[in-house]
């Protein structure tokens, strides 16, 4: 009664789903802008007759009851959607033809900036809001705000082409007849008849041990207090789109497979890790469902896509099975993240993942029915939306395979946004050029190439010849005593510090036998004494054998005989690592005295 009322204003009254409660928690405890406000703009190129396109936006409106929904969630049990028998969408008309182009762009950003900061009461319906800017005499932009709590974007889709067709009905004086389309409420309740069981069983067998999120590709070591989004777009060329198109055919995989395995070898590439994890926005319209592929909502959700990246792979055994992966996910999909999150073994309160994959295939053009009336043609021009995820990449496909990367601030710098995006166009070109392994797949643009191979690479410096090392480091200490050699963890050595030291360790190593063609063994953590003892090994006249103190027994064991080496520097504290070995052991941090206190002998090979 508290909810309807008598009744006579509220159509119906039933649960959310899962993926719009989610939405609705997010919504509601967010402060600043609403993340899950979408803007979607529009060219209208052509005569528009505003008062008719409106009325044509009014029968659509009425057409479908998730249009006229809002949503209820104090001091019930659970949130419910209300939907009413009649809303009236706000409209704001603005006329802009009078400024030059420069001020009249400017006009249009601030119009935009403004309009997404107004959020929108969720307990009031519509969920919606339009303006018309006119820029020309047949010239508009359709700014269509509207809540992700009600709308995905095939249900975008088919709304605009629903508000073309009454529009021109309309213009023609007929009324709009519609065909009978199912309501968003059968959605709703063909969710609550799924087998969760199966789903949590599914889900807990394919993230069975993926304990922690796969780290974003050239995201900031900390992020900053930016709280604003950026975007970069990009296309992958007509004659590189059919290259893809081809290629996906002759794999017998579809587009989206493609963009989500290049997207994984990204993520993999940056990350180190051959096994990723990443979301990917899935349509969610089930097929048993009679009438889906009509009907209005928000029927889309995001759910984990773990792929394992084995540079050995054929590419197209590897792509076959990332395709085979999607379609036994697809039986699940119905889940909501909020579940698949509680069944991994990602720790509470962690996300899943911090990057998602978005692959739009419904139309974003539209032109007017056939017939004798002027055209009136659309063009998007692009959809701003926040996922509440760092990292967004979208896909879709024409002519050209359309790219678009959405990021926070406070993660990204848009240079290195705009560098991973033309990576990932490298990689889906690697891709239709027919690569055999994952391992031969490009990742570097060619201005990158060529900056790593060549720029960076561009060190050729003149070299006294036939003067050691050694030798001009202690021409280097003559010149600048006091000057700081080598620092390390707060401490340092001056020039003359670094060679007086490195000087006395060398006369030890020579009493132990260390001379041309001897190999000493260097056991050391980064720290002063690694920088002593090479310098002090090439002043004695020997050559020194880099050992990691984090290698594996064995593999130390093998390489202390391979190089079969006399002595072996290092110390006490890593005594326990080291296998079995005849080679003499000098700890550095333990003979210092005795080694400070010995005899100098004569001036010898750099050494005084």
């Amino acid at each position: 009664d508290r909810i309807a009322g008598s009744g006579r204003g509220v159509q119906a009254v039933y649960p959310l789903s899962p993926l719009q409660q989610g939405i609705l928690f997010h919504s509601v405890a967010s402060t600043g802008h609403d993340p899950y406000l979408l803007q979607a703009r529009y060219a209208l190129g052509g005569p528009l007759d505003t008062a008719v396109f409106r009325q044509a936006w009014a029968a659509v409106v009425e057409r479908h009851p998730v249009l006229r929904t809002a949503c209820v969630w104090d001091e019930v049990d659970e949130p419910v959607q209300v939907v009413h028998a009649r809303v009236e969408p706000a409209w704001d008309e603005v006329d802009l033809r009078g400024p030059g182009e420069d001020e009249r762009r400017a006009a249009v950003d601030a119009y935009l900036a403004a309009d997404l900061e107004r959020r929108m009461d969720l307990a009031a319906a519509p969920l919606m809001r339009f303006a018309l800017l006119r820029l020309e005499d047949e010239l508009h932009q359709l700014v269509w705000s509207f809540h992700h709590l009600v709308l995905d974007g095939w249900s975008v889709s088919r709304l605009l082409a629903e508000v073309f067709s009454a529009y021109h009905t309309l213009l023609r004086g007929e009324r709009v007849r519609w065909e009978r389309v199912r309501p968003y409420a059968d959605y709703v309740a063909w969710l609550a008849a799924q087998d969760q069981d199966g789903a949590e069983g599914f889900w807990r067998r394919t993230l069975r041990g993926f304990g922690a999120p796969t780290p974003l590709p050239a995201a900031r070591p900390q992020p900053t207090g930016g709280a604003g989004t950026g975007e970069v777009v990009g296309w992958v060329g007509e004659a590189e789109t059919r290259a893809l198109q081809e290629y996906a055919r002759e794999q017998r995989v579809t587009l989206n497979t493609l963009a989500q395995a290049a997207w994984a070898l990204l993520l993999s590439r940056y990350s180190g890790e051959e096994d990723v994890l990443f979301g990917a926005t899935v349509a969610g319209r089930p097929p048993e469902l009679d009438g889906v592929e009509r009907m209005v909502g928000l029927f889309i959700n995001t759910l984990p896509v773990r792929v394992q990246v084995d540079p050995a792979d054929r590419v197209s055994a590897w792509l076959q099975r990332v395709q085979a992966e999607q379609v036994e996910a697809r039986q699940y999909e119905y889940t909501s993240l909020t579940r698949v999150q509680g069944w991994s073994e990602v720790p509470r309160g962690v996300p899943l993942f911090g990057s998602i994959f978005v692959y739009e295939n419904y139309p974003v053009e539209a032109s007017a029915p056939g017939g004798s009336e002027p055209a009136l043609r659309m063009r998007r021009l692009g959809t701003l939306e926040r996922t509440g995820y760092p990292l967004t990449l979208s896909a879709a496909s024409a002519s050209h395979l359309y790219l678009q990367l959405i990021y926070e601030d406070a993660h990204f710098e848009r240079a290195a946004v705009e560098r991973i995006l033309g990576q990932l166009q490298v990689v889906l070109a690697g891709m239709a050029s027919g690569c055999g392994r994952v391992s031969e797949l490009p990742l570097l643009t060619a201005g990158e190439r060529a900056q790593v191979l060549e720029e960076w690479n561009a060190t050729g410096r003149d070299y006294p010849g036939g003067r050691c090392v050694h030798r001009l480091f202690a021409e280097q200490a003559e010149r600048t005593p006091a000057a700081p050699a080598v620092a390390f963890d707060g401490r340092s050595l001056t020039y003359a510090e670094l060679d007086r030291r490195a000087n006395r360790l060398a006369r030890h190593l020579r009493r132990l036998g260390v001379g041309p063609e001897v190999r000493v063994a260097v056991c050391l953590e980064k720290g002063l004494d690694m920088v002593v003892a090479v310098l002090g090994v090439l002043k004695a006249g020997g050559a020194y054998v880099p050992l990691d103190p984090h290698y594996p027994a064995d593999r130390l064991a093998y390489m202390l005989a391979d190089a079969g080496v006399p002595v072996l520097l290092t110390h006490a504290a890593l005594l326990d690592r080291l296998p079995e070995h005849g080679a003499a052991t000098v700890c550095l941090d333990r003979a210092r005295a005795g080694i400070d206190a010995e005899v100098p002998t004569a001036p010898e090979n750099g050494v005084e």
